[in-house]
């Protein structure tokens, strides 16, 4: 399980360039999921080997300083709840702000790491100047420039040494399969009409379910974790102080599930914000079905429109198309054991290992056939094909020039392997290694 590291301090200190800057260090979100709640971004980072995962919990100015004071406050505290290592971000240019003191006093009585990080020291005199931030009362802190990333090495250094190791849950072993989307999309309804049984509640008030809650799945052969999460919705909607801890449980529901369950309300269709948890669920290399429903309220329905919905969304999931689509009701509960089903197809695909003779004897004569385009008259050869071994499929192909082979030939091997293995619903990673 992958360690928080929340990012807190007042606005205009830099702590988005900042996180830009870590989220770029690693390719798996180079977009982060931004605006789901109060211009709040998610994203992945690692550093030394390390992974966790990355919130920028970006303040806001609502009316006067009061209002303001009272909002960060808020902020700070509950990614102090959630997160397991704290940085707090302060501007040289500005110095000590009251602001700064008010978050500092808060952080001043946690048992969590905290890191204080002084931004936008590019220069010798203005390292001088960061002296002042002793007055905090948080101990030493670490001189950084995150528009050009100098001083966040020494910074992520001890960033990771601080984390807590992560025990994988061994006691219990099943699939978990995450039922994500936006609030009010059906993802209660939809536990409920599998269960049989009303065990969540249901209303029309968007953001009802506040936490991500596991409920053990066990019939007609298929046995898992079913995991409720509370809707990611528009910053623009948000306003209750419990959204926060919400969408990071939902974040962290994603990250720690097999399967992905996007719930796609048919009324509303596949806007930015489906998208977005989308990406994030596909960054994350997990398995993902998507589900569309209240298809039963659609109406001037035609014997084409079901395709023209499908086709639509996968217009906009390119390239990583390959993905099961089911139009479904909770409410009636049409179509949903179907789901089910696919998720478990879906689960399987994702655990699936390909031998390696097998991957050569397949895949080496279409290379043959269609080798990778020659390059500054240099001619690339595929020698040898394998999975590595890891959760999710992931393939090394080894050959003289990897450095020479581009992305749209990568996705000529990575449909190939679909065409002839068949993973669908999961994202392939495929590397170039010299042999």
């Amino acid at each position: 399980m992958s360690n928080i590291v929340a990012i807190v301090g007042r606005p205009n200190v830099g702590k988005s360039t900042f996180f830009n800057r870590l989220i770029q260090r690693r390719e798996a979100i180079v977009d982060s999921v931004s605006g789901v709640t109060r211009d709040r971004h998610y994203g992945k980072s690692d550093w030394n080997g390390k992974e966790f995962s990355l919130i920028d919990t970006g303040g806001y100015v609502v009316g006067s300083d009061d209002i303001f004071e009272e909002e960060i406050d808020k902020q700070v505290e509950l990614a102090i709840d959630e997160a397991d290592a704290i940085i707090f971000m302060v501007n040289v240019e500005d110095g000590v702000t009251g602001m700064d003191e008010e978050v500092a006093k808060l952080l001043r009585k946690v048992k969590k790491p905290v890191f204080l990080t002084v931004n936008k020291v590019d220069n010798n005199k203005r390292a001088n100047d960061a002296v002042e931030f002793y007055a905090l009362g948080l101990g030493d802190y670490y001189n950084v420039a995150s528009i050009n990333g100098s001083g966040t090495g020494d910074l992520l250094d001890d960033l990771v040494a601080a984390l807590p190791e992560k025990e994988d849950v061994i006691e219990d072993e099943l699939p978990r399969f995450a039922v994500v989307g936006r609030p009010n999309a059906g993802k209660s309804s939809f536990i409920n009409a599998l269960i049989g049984e009303d065990r969540y509640i249901v209303t029309d008030i968007a953001g009802t379910t506040r936490d991500a809650i596991d409920t053990k799945y066990n019939r007609f052969g298929f046995e898992f974790n079913l995991v409720d999460t509370a809707g990611i919705r528009r910053k623009a909607k948000v306003k209750e102080d419990l959204e926060f801890y919400s969408v990071m449980r939902s974040v962290r529901a994603i990250e720690h599930s097999d399967v992905c369950l996007l719930v796609v309300d048919a009324t509303r269709g596949f806007d930015g914000q489906v998208q977005n948890i989308f990406w994030l669920a596909e960054r994350n290399k997990k398995g993902i079905v998507i589900l569309v429903n209240k298809w039963d309220l659609v109406e001037d329905k035609e014997s084409n429109t079901m395709k023209k919905f499908e086709a639509h969304i996968r217009q906009q999931i390119e390239p990583f198309t390959d993905v099961p689509i089911i139009f479904i009701s909770a409410l009636t509960k049409q179509r949903i054991f179907k789901a089910i089903e696919t998720a478990v197809d879906v689960y399987n695909n994702r655990s699936k290992r390909i031998k390696t003779r097998t991957l050569n004897d397949e895949l080496l004569p279409l290379i043959l056939n269609y080798p990778p385009p020659a390059l500054k008259g240099k001619f690339i050869k595929i020698k040898y094909i394998m999975q590595l071994p890891t959760p999710q499929p992931q393939f090394a192909f080894f050959c003289n020039l990897p450095q020479y082979i581009r992305e749209p030939y990568k996705r000529f091997l990575e449909n190939k392997l679909r065409e002839k293995f068949g993973f669908k619903g999961v994202p392939i990673d495929i590397y170039m290694r010299k042999k």
